[in-house]
């Protein structure tokens, strides 16, 4: 059985894009780390609760970017593959 290159690109491609999805690992756990703290943070001093909660919702934005541009690099490797055309 042989393998052509437009075969190759797309299997490859399938793997880079379950690779490009491990990257929501991260902010998952960054999140969860933020609102632990956050909760913490608030049990200390909850006259604070509106800058604890607003500062913990942009950094919960800021992490979750890496995410969503993993998922776009995921997209463009399953749907709208460049290589494709090259082979």
């Amino acid at each position: 059985m042989e393998i052509d290159g437009k075969a190759l690109v797309l299997a490859c491609s399938a793997i880079g894009a379950g690779l490009a999805m491990i990257a929501g690992i991260g902010p998952g756990i960054g999140q969860g780390y933020a609102a632990g703290k956050g909760a913490e943070a608030v049990g200390r001093q909850p006259e604070a609760q509106s800058d604890v909660v607003r500062t913990m919702l942009l950094g919960a934005a800021v992490a979750e970017t890496t995410g969503i541009y993993g998922l776009i690099v995921a997209i463009i490797l399953l749907f709208a593959n460049p290589l494709v055309s090259q082979v």
